[in-house]
């Protein structure tokens, strides 16, 4: 009797813990990036009454099974639940969820150790620190190097460090990006082949319907705008298939101080409207300004002018650089890189967003604030790894993580266990009577 005792006050201890796991699941059924706890039971000690026997066929005796009574009940494990939680829509830009199985890289100080969350409610703080809910710095990387082909590529096999979108060590000041000089003109259009045509040198400077005046602007590596234009002057064709040559005239805006040179070319074109296979139709312009600025060369490419009937309509198709430009706001994409976007119309990189990839993520310890930290059985940290590679995951912006708690089968959990906790109490309770009577049997 004692021994149905201490097995019901063993189920009692389990089943409360049962009930404490999943308390706190319904605690945190909207805490974000929560992972459910499980719990399991084992049986523990058997007391054995008669031990197996083996059966003899020479005497034809049977063999008989071990007679053995259980002794109670023990938590056997309670697992962290590492499903995905439902992603909700936020649409701050600063808000993340994993799509994988990846984790955000978290520290709260440079004398703190590495922490993981799946909690992307990030935020900047007034330096542009790059921080979780409770100011933790999130890292990544902000080293990046410019491909030809125009992409950007970031150094992530160097160390990580917390990220921050105003400036860093490697990047300066963020918050501005610098002016870039124009190096390349693309023109397009038609020039008129109706066009009236000068007299080569001309008499007198031409008219005003005898020219067509396209302005354009470029700008300096102080980000100052230059405001040129190009003039063009027809003359009468010549020869036999007959060539038509246009002369151009490159100028600053009256007061500009800008001077190019050269500051003439020519244009040539045969019957057909087409640039002719002899003509120059690129040149390099070294512009000269005298706002505090250096030289810079311009390019201007004119292959894709024609001379048809029609309108003269030749405008910039295509003119690089810029003047300096403020940061106004930023985006961030599925693969962490964290872009800027420039009152100029630019944009530039401000850092990448790493993650955290275990061999055993149900293996992490909970340390409360959504973080989890390492154990000998989760695997180690050794370096972050950017979104969309070995397998953490990609990132899903304007969206947070739910908890992946299922309240249908909390509830059906805690009617299990209340149950179970009754019946346990009932053999306490029972064995206690069966006592009183052996009690009574004195009497």
């Amino acid at each position: 009797m004692m021994r149905s005792m201490f097995s019901g006050v063993s189920g009692l201890k389990a089943h409360q813990a049962k009930m404490d796991v999943i308390g706190n699941n319904v605690a945190n059924v909207n805490t974000l990036g929560f992972k459910a706890g499980r719990v399991t039971f084992q049986e523990i000690f058997n007391q054995t009454l008669r031990g197996a026997g083996a059966p003899d066929a020479a005497t034809a005796r049977g063999g008989t099974n071990p007679m053995q009574i259980g002794l109670g009940i023990a938590v056997g494990s309670i697992d962290n639940q590492m499903t995905g939680g439902s992603p909700q829509r936020t649409d701050n830009p600063t808000d993340l969820s994993i799509s994988g199985n990846g984790f955000f890289i978290v520290k709260g100080s440079a004398a703190d150790t590495f922490k993981f969350t799946r909690a992307g409610n990030f935020g900047l703080d007034k330096l542009g620190n790059l921080v979780s809910g409770d100011g933790m710095n999130v890292y990544g990387w902000t080293k990046y190097e410019q491909q030809g082909d125009g992409t950007v590529k970031f150094d992530t096999e160097a160390p990580i460090g917390p990220i921050n979108l105003y400036s860093d060590a490697t990047n300066g000041n963020k918050k501005i990006i610098a002016a870039k000089a124009t190096t390349y003109a693309e023109f397009s259009g038609n020039l008129n082949s109706a066009q009236k045509a000068v007299a080569t040198p001309p008499a007198t400077p031409p008219a005003s319907d005898e020219q067509f005046i396209m302005p354009y602007t470029v700008f300096d590596s102080l980000g100052n705008a230059h405001e040129m234009t190009l003039t063009f002057t027809k003359a009468a064709p010549t020869g036999t298939p007959p060539t038509t040559t246009w002369t151009y005239t490159l100028a600053a805006k009256a007061g500009d101080g800008t001077v190019p040179i050269p500051t003439t070319g020519t244009l040539k074109f045969d019957g057909e409207g087409k640039l002719t296979s002899d003509t120059v139709n690129s040149i390099k312009v070294t512009m000269t300004p005298t706002a505090g600025a250096n030289p810079f060369d311009v390019t201007l490419d004119f292959k894709k002018l024609t001379q048809f009937s029609g309108d003269s309509s030749v405008k910039p198709s295509n003119i690089n650089g810029y003047t300096t430009g403020n940061l106004v706001t930023f985006n961030i994409g599925s693969d962490g890189m964290i872009t800027g976007v420039y009152s100029n119309g630019q944009q530039q990189p401000l850092g990448l967003i790493a993650l955290a990839g275990f061999d055993n993520p149900a293996g992490l310890q909970k340390v409360g604030g959504n973080l989890f930290m390492p154990t000998t059985n989760s695997g180690d940290f050794n370096k972050g790894v950017p979104a969309g590679s070995q397998g953490v995951g990609t990132l899903s912006p304007g969206t947070l993580e739910m908890s992946n708690v299922d309240l249908s089968r909390e509830f059906t959990d805690m009617i299990v266990t209340q149950r179970g906790f009754q019946a346990n109490s009932r053999i306490i309770t029972t064995s206690d009577e069966m006592l009183q009577e052996l009690v009574n049997l004195k009497r």
